[in-house]
């Protein structure tokens, strides 16, 4: 795999960046913290998502204060090209994916966790593994070294893939674990199978179902000769009960003649006693008849009527009610009259009180505003006087301007290009720091040598060798570095002076700004009172002219009143002659309609009369059919009567009896029977069902011993399974042991060539033993700082050396990522780390990305990336192109 191109918009420090990368070793070079770390993350997060941010977040990724961030990654893989895209938003408080998608040649994948997985297919390694074999992060140069034997078992042998047979193990150990629970319990079911077939085959079912069914069968026959005997009873029974049952319908119906003729007589002599009260009546309606007529007449006699029929009075009944609608409908007109017109004075006073009101306010609002009037021009003069003082400070802070070195309005500026300056300097001291720092470290270790009889260079013994001239080398470089480092001291100070000074004047061009910025707000305020004065007076003299006004509208209102209120009184005198004329009509219509009422209550009591005449006439026919009725009947009772035959009757009480006790005591012995047959019948089914259930018991006996079977043939497949991945997976470790031991040594000796140490051990377990020349074991722990972090980029490279010739060109492998190598490097052992770079460039590595601000790894590079960050915007930005002149000879 090759990483061919990443494109970040808005990723952490960057902005806009857009990074090529070829074949071959590049440099991503530049101070420390101006992003170079946050290339190869990105490089990580477009492969990985969010499983390459450890404990952080995707709202860590977007470049603060903004709100959208991408990362684009072009790579080449197995010789066909890749690209993979994600972009993220932040929504509230949290970043989301928007976009995540992988263009691959024959496809397109999308979503964060498809991807991933798509790109762990492809690279035959997860995010963990990817950073235990080909990125080595910042800080984690000595993950593997301290790491326990059996972590780093874990780490590499997942990166040999390894894992998945010893997950393969336990997967056949727990499958021959759940077939030997499943054996066992086919076992237990077995063993119950065959006692359960034990017990009913000791029970001879077979003989016993032979005695149940002879003993049935002869109860049956029992039954069928009761049953007979019994059909024999209820002939005899039905016979009697047929005789008693036609004496006692014919004593019945006797009784229910008698019923009927008693009946019939009350009803006869009911229905005279009505005719003679119907009578009674009749003659009270006809004297209520003539008691109304004679009121009548009276009432009549108090009209002045030329006509006194019926049709008369409801004539003129409709006339008078025709007038009083005509009264009414005039009444109504003269109260709407009168309410309306008293609404409307009413009204008219209100809106003439309302207006002496609306005059006094305004004359009261006027006079408020002549007051605040005074008030106004002594504001209008206080803020004259206010710009007056602003315009003398104003000018007052221009004139530190006068002897100053740059312009008004080139202050902040200035004081910018000082703090770059500044930090240049701060930047090379802290550089020069760290040189003296280091330069001081080798000269404490030499000396450290020299007291014990050691070179300095090499740590041999010597004595009087040429090599100890590298000591005073070293010290001369210090003294150098020493002094370098005051004169950028001084050269810091300076500035700061020169700073200090900027910084007033900046301060002071704040100051005119925002004393003009208050001098404009009291010119506008200014501005404002005067023409609010303007509008207050213009106001008070309106309002005086509203108040006469209103004045006048109100008398208006009142004269308008006064007139509409003699015509409401008008309109009350006619009010008063309607509900005369009305009173004298009503009078006329109640005596009217009292005499209609009697006509009509007359012609009602005729009716009535008629009615009961009729009524009397039809009781008196229903009578006679009823007395024709009730002899009939009295004949039919002397009919029934004589049909009675008593000895015939006592005969068919006696034998009904007996046949009813025989039925009862045969009932007693069939149920008796029936019952020790049903007794019989379910005993037979029982014994059917234990046979049928030994049957069965029979069958599943056989399934289950197939089943034990194939269980057993099962768990012996499953136990060989096992120990077959467990001893594929400790094979397959103790060759990949061996050959890591192998390139790790040859990868060691590249670095160390003629050294101190003899060779390394790398045990079954991955336990690591450093040997010296003399042959004394060392643990890597023992090694000194930077021969520690060579030890372990040296396990980095032979692991991946491991990966790449074991699978021998089917999965290519990613580029060797190195992220900050030499933190714990002095000059020497990054001379060795360098030896490393070119060598497995020269082993067909076919990337190596090194990210570092060492000079010397520069002229390991076939390419250089710079990386810079901008003091204002704290956005870092590349320069990518060739090593340079210096950066080579610092190398040479």
């Amino acid at each position: 795999m090759r990483v061919d191109r990443v494109r970040l918009r808005n990723f952490k420090c960057y902005g806009e960046a857009d990074l090529s990368l070829d074949r071959g070793v590049t440099v991503v070079h530049g101070v420390n913290g101006s992003g170079k770390s946050t290339l190869l993350e990105a490089v990580f997060f477009a492969l990985y998502g969010s499983k390459a941010l450890d404990d952080r977040t995707l709202d860590d990724v977007v470049t603060i204060g903004e709100e959208e961030a991408e990362v684009e990654l072009h790579f080449t893989h197995d010789g066909r090209s890749y690209n993979v895209e994600r972009h993220l938003k932040l929504r509230g408080d949290r970043a989301v994916t928007t976009k995540c998608v992988l263009e691959t040649p024959s496809e397109t994948i999308e979503g964060a966790r498809d991807v991933r997985g798509e790109v762990t297919r492809l690279l035959r390694m997860d995010a963990d593994a990817f950073v235990n074999c080909a990125y080595v992060r910042q800080g984690e140069v000595n993950k593997l070294i301290h790491a326990s034997p059996s972590d780093r078992q874990d780490m590499i042998d997942d990166l040999l893939q390894l894992g998945a047979l010893e997950e393969y193990r336990e997967r056949a150990s727990d499958a021959r674990l759940g077939v030997d629970d499943v054996l066992r319990e086919v076992r237990g079911e077995l063993k119950n199978l065959e006692e359960q077939i034990e017990q009913k085959e000791a029970k001879d079912l077979h003989e016993r179902l032979n005695g149940l069914e002879s003993r049935r069968q002869e109860t049956i026959d029992e039954i069928d000769h009761y049953e007979r005997q019994r059909e024999q009873a209820e002939s005899t029974l039905e016979a009697a009960t047929d005789v008693l049952e036609r004496h006692e319908e014919t004593r019945e119906e006797i009784e229910t003649l008698d019923e009927e003729i008693e009946a019939l007589r009350s009803k006869i002599s009911e229905t005279e006693s009505e005719r003679e009260e119907a009578s009674a009546e009749i003659r009270d309606l006809q004297d209520r008849r003539e008691e109304l007529e004679a009121e009548r007449d009276e009432l009549l006699a108090e009209l002045d009527l030329d006509e006194t029929g019926e049709e008369a009075v409801e004539s003129r009944i409709d006339d008078l009610e025709a007038r009083d609608d005509d009264l009414r409908d005039d009444l109504e007109d003269v109260r709407v009259t009168i309410t309306e017109k008293s609404g409307t004075v009413e009204r008219l006073r209100e809106e003439a009180a309302d207006l002496d009101s609306q005059a006094d306010e305004a004359r009261e609002e006027a006079d408020a505003l002549e007051s605040q009037l005074d008030d106004d021009e002594a504001t209008i003069a206080d803020r004259e006087e206010k710009l007056e003082e602003l315009d003398e400070a104003i000018d007052s802070a221009r004139e530190k301007f006068e002897d100053a070195p740059i312009a008004f309005g080139e202050a902040a500026d200035h004081v910018a290009e000082l703090e770059r300056e500044r930090e240049g300097v701060t930047d090379e001291t802290g550089d020069v720091t760290a040189d003296v720092r280091a330069a001081e470290n080798a000269i404490e270790e030499a000396e450290a040598l020299l007291e014990e009889g050691n070179c300095p260079t090499c740590g041999q013994p010597v004595a009087d060798s040429p090599h100890v001239d590298v000591l005073d080398e070293k010290r001369e470089e210090l003294a150098t570095l020493e002094e370098r480092r005051a004169e950028l001291e001084a050269e810091r100070d300076d500035i700061d002076e020169r700073l200090d000074r900027a910084e007033a004047l900046r301060e002071a061009e704040r100051e005119v700004e925002r004393l003009e910025t208050k001098r404009d707000d009291v010119d506008r305020l200014l501005s404002e009172k005067r023409e609010t004065v303007a509008e207050r007076r213009e106001k008070c003299d309106q309002l005086r002219e509203s108040a006469a006004e209103y004045e006048r509208e109100a008398e208006t209102k009142r004269a308008e009143a006064d007139d509409l209120e003699d015509d409401v009184a008008a309109a009350r005198e006619e009010l008063g002659e309607i509900n005369t004329e009305r009173g004298a009509l009503k009078a006329t219509l109640e005596t009217l309609e009292r005499i209609a009422e009697i006509d009509g209550e007359r012609a009602d009591l005729a009716t009535r009369i008629e009615s009961l005449r009729d009524r009397r006439s039809d009781w008196e026919t229903m009578n006679d059919e009823r007395r024709e009725t009730l002899s009939a009947k009295r004949e039919r009772k002397r009919d029934l009567e004589s049909e009675f035959d008593e000895d015939r009757v006592e005969e068919a009480r006696t034998d009904r009896q007996n046949a009813a006790n025989y039925i009862e005591k045969v009932d007693e012995k069939l149920a008796e029977l029936e019952e020790r047959r049903d007794e019989l019948g379910n005993a037979i089914g029982a014994v059917e069902n234990e046979i049928e259930e030994l049957e069965a018991r029979r069958e599943e006996l056989e399934t289950v011993e197939k089943r034990c079977a194939k269980l057993e043939s099962l768990y012996e497949e499953a136990e060989t399974l096992q120990g077959t991945y467990g001893e594929l997976r400790s094979e397959l470790r103790q060759q990949n042991v061996e050959t890591l031991e192998r390139l790790l040594n040859e990868t060691f000796d590249l670095v160390y060539q003629n050294d101190s140490y003899a060779g390394i051990d790398l045990d079954g377990d991955y336990r690591l033993t450093v040997y010296q020349k003399d042959g004394e074991p060392l643990e890597p722990e023992q090694l000194s700082g930077g021969e520690r972090a060579l030890f372990n980029l040296s396990l980095r490279c032979a692991i991946y050396r491991l990966l790449a010739e074991g699978v021998e060109g089917t999965a290519p492998m990613p580029p060797l990522i190195l992220d900050e190598p030499t933190v714990f490097l002095d000059s020497g052992h990054v001379t060795q780390l360098v030896s490393l770079v070119e060598s497995m460039r020269d082993l067909g590595v076919e990337q190596i990305v090194v990210v570092s601000h060492d000079e010397e790894l520069v002229g390991a590079a076939d390419a250089l990336v710079q990386v810079e960050k901008d003091a204002t915007s704290n956005r870092s930005r590349l320069d990518h192109g060739e090593p340079t002149e210096s950066a080579l000879l610092a190398s040479d």
